[in-house]
């Protein structure tokens, strides 16, 4: 798994905007990959973590619906954190990239959209493993 935080990105999502509120939409090619699983994160306790893992092959794309709170991305030998905090753009995590979500405020949702459903062998849950993936 040779990718980078550099190609994690942040993507502005199309805005229809309205007096009676604006509406987003993801279709057609507005994130690189088909949709194969929706789910979200809410009722985050204060002081929760989320995530805590990496994955094999699985892309996500990440949005605040609601709220803020942090993602923190590693590639090996890199970090960045992006706090997420607007319905506006989402965060794509690509493929060999440990991700963390902290500092949920009051009220957060975390949307999740992924590239296949859910396979256990995809993940790598410790971070030495994760590490030892990345040589």
């Amino acid at each position: 798994m040779k990718t980078t935080i550099q190609e994690i990105k942040l993507i502005e999502l199309p805005r229809v905007e309205d007096p009676r509120g604006n509406l987003s939409v993801i279709e057609g090619d507005t994130i690189p990959f088909d949709i194969k699983r929706v789910y979200y994160l809410y009722d985050i306790p204060g002081g929760a973590e989320r995530g805590g893992h990496a994955h094999k092959n699985l892309k996500q794309f990440l949005i605040a619906v609601s709220g803020s709170f942090d993602v923190i991305l590693h590639d090996g030998n890199d970090e960045v954190v992006f706090n997420l905090n607007t319905a506006r753009s989402g965060l794509l995590i690509v493929p060999g990239i440990w991700r963390e979500l902290k500092n949920f405020s009051s009220g957060a949702v975390c949307l999740v959209i992924a590239s296949d459903v859910f396979k256990e062998a995809d993940y790598i849950r410790d971070f030495d493993a994760f590490l030892e993936s990345k040589k």
